[in-house]
């Protein structure tokens, strides 16, 4: 046992660095830029995309579930692809089909069109990601790789804060579909510099891509978050509902009898015979959940109901973004002296408290008001993210390090997902129930067809122009206080679950232990 401690594998090819390391953390960075950028203006311009478009709460819910399921479904295939055709070429695929599906969403003239090119773009983010950490640990051999990755984490944390500030400015401005062509730009500037300055070592060994367990779990997990957003419309209890239940739990079933019995599986069973790694694993689920979910409304909670511009809306985002910058080294710090479980069970509290604080806010809040819990969730998530690789990755063996990271990666994504839809489906059953006692006596003046339209305004948090334009002042106001009141108790609500699930998940992380030192063990490409 000791001698084994004591003999670390080889690394002759790690360490000569493949190019010029720097040059290389650059153009790398400049494609996740992309990437970053694209996740935090998306607050701030769904709400004007929305009203645009004329799209539903399901549309927005898939606009933004459809980029993530494509990120949480392809994310592990993604590495394998890379050790088949090389990270340099599917970085550049990703890089170039990014810009490319950002310049279709922005052309395009219905929802259904921004959906499939926003799964599209997820699918290319998906390549980029993985491949841009497989090629860092190829540039940053050794030791050294830890400040490629703290220049790597600072870089990510300027690009989010700058998110909201230049998507306001851009919505505001310019249009909503700007915050997508600047990807453009962006993505021709990384592929030029990519193409001249990236070098990638020579893939020894190479991998096969599990295709039917892509194909199960991508069915899986599209009926389990299609069951989910359209079960309110349907009936929780219709045969309808219940069939794509049954489909979701059919494939799951599949999909884990595939895992046990293919010879290079794309999600290794095996992982989750260590009690830290699958608690890890819904960790990191729940944590998404939690934000990803909440978050949502946030936008038209500023745009909608508290009549903030798509600029002032990006402002008020800035506390958590800009926070990140500072927090997530602390966190590092913090792990190093106490552990990974105590600094994130620290954090998940922390970030219970900012959902609390966020279930408590009014249509008429002030900047303090929303920045103080925004600021909270900087520093509540930031050691989340940062200790999930000792939790997961380090307690995995050091042969599916590499599986470990991608099922990391892939849970965040679908926890994400499923916390939209999930608080979603819940706001929409919120706003149903309060809205008729708002309106008073004037809801039983309505026709069905009109209150449930007034229902899918009061989920964005708003009323559409034709209904105020064509009503005398008094009726306005009656209607704006209702919708703007059904949708905070509805918001209110969302928070709520979000700080249960956030104090669950604390006691969650006590139960996980410390992975093991992984200095020489390889970083997540996929």
């Amino acid at each position: 046992m000791a001698q084994a401690q004591t003999v670390a594998p080889p690394p002759p090819a790690e360490e000569r660095p493949a190019g010029n390391p720097w040059l290389t953390l650059l153009a790398v960075c400049l494609g996740v830029i992309m990437v970053m950028l694209d996740g935090t203006v998306m607050g701030v311009a769904a709400p004007v995309m929305q009203a645009k478009l004329g799209a539903t709460m399901a549309d927005m819910q898939w606009v933004t579930n459809g980029y993530l399921l494509a990120l949480a479904v392809f994310l592990i295939t993604a590495g394998k692809l890379g050790d088949l055709f090389g990270h340099k070429r599917v970085f550049l695929v990703g890089v170039g089909g990014f810009a490319l599906s950002s310049l279709a969403i922005g052309l395009s003239g219905s929802v259904t069109m921004l959906i499939v090119f926003r799964v599209l773009q997820g699918l290319f983010g998906a390549l980029l990601q993985p491949a841009a950490l497989a090629l860092l640990r190829g540039a940053f051999p050794g030791p050294k790789l830890n400040q490629a990755m703290g220049a790597w984490g600072a870089i990510i944390g300027l690009s989010s804060a700058a998110g909201p500030i230049v998507g306001g400015l851009l919505v505001e401005n310019v249009s909503w579909q700007s915050v997508f062509f600047i990807n453009v730009p962006v993505g021709v500037i990384a592929l030029v510099m990519g193409l001249l300055i990236i070098k990638e070592k020579r893939i020894e060994t190479l991998a096969k891509v599990d295709w039917l367990g892509v194909l199960l779990l991508s069915g899986m997990m599209f009926s389990l978050v299609w069951t989910i957003i359209k079960a309110p419309a349907w009936g929780w209890g219709s045969a309808t509902t219940l069939g794509w239940t049954a489909a979701f739990v059919i494939l799951a079933a599949a999909f884990i009898w595939w895992q046990s019995k293919a010879k290079q599986p794309l999600v290794p069973l095996s992982l989750f015979k260590n009690r830290s790694v699958s608690i890890g694993t819904v960790l990191m689920m729940m944590v998404a959940f939690a934000m990803f979910g909440a978050m949502f409304f946030l936008g038209f909670f500023f745009q909608g109901v508290h009549g903030l511009s798509p600029l002032d809306a990006g402002l008020r985002m800035l506390p958590m973004s800009a926070g990140m910058i500072v927090a997530s080294p602390l966190a590092a710090l913090a792990i190093g002296k106490l552990g990974a479980k105590y600094t994130m069970a620290a954090g998940l509290l922390i970030t219970a408290l900012s959902m609390f604080l966020m279930s408590q806010l009014t249509v008429d809040a002030t900047f303090f008001e929303t920045g103080l819990p925004f600021l909270l969730l900087a520093f509540g998530l930031s050691p989340v993210f940062v200790g999930a690789t000792e939790i997961i990755v380090g307690n995995a063996p050091m042969e599916l390090s590499g599986a470990a990271g991608g099922v990391q990666q892939s849970a965040m994504q679908v926890g994400g997902a499923l916390g939209t839809a999930i608080l979603g489906a819940v706001m929409a059953g919120v706003i149903s129930n309060k809205l008729p006692g708002y309106l008073g006596p004037a809801a039983q003046a309505m026709k069905p067809e009109e209150l449930a339209g007034l229902e899918k305004a009061a989920a964005f948090g708003g009323l559409p122009p034709q209904v105020t334009q064509s009503l005398p002042e008094q009726a306005v106001k009656i209607l704006t206080d209702a919708v703007h009141n059904a949708f905070m108790d509805g918001m209110h609500i969302a928070f709520t679950v979000s700080t249960g699930v956030a104090i669950l998940t604390a006691v969650l992380a006590l139960f996980v232990k410390s992975g093991r030192k992984t200095e020489g063990a390889p970083v997540h490409v996929g």
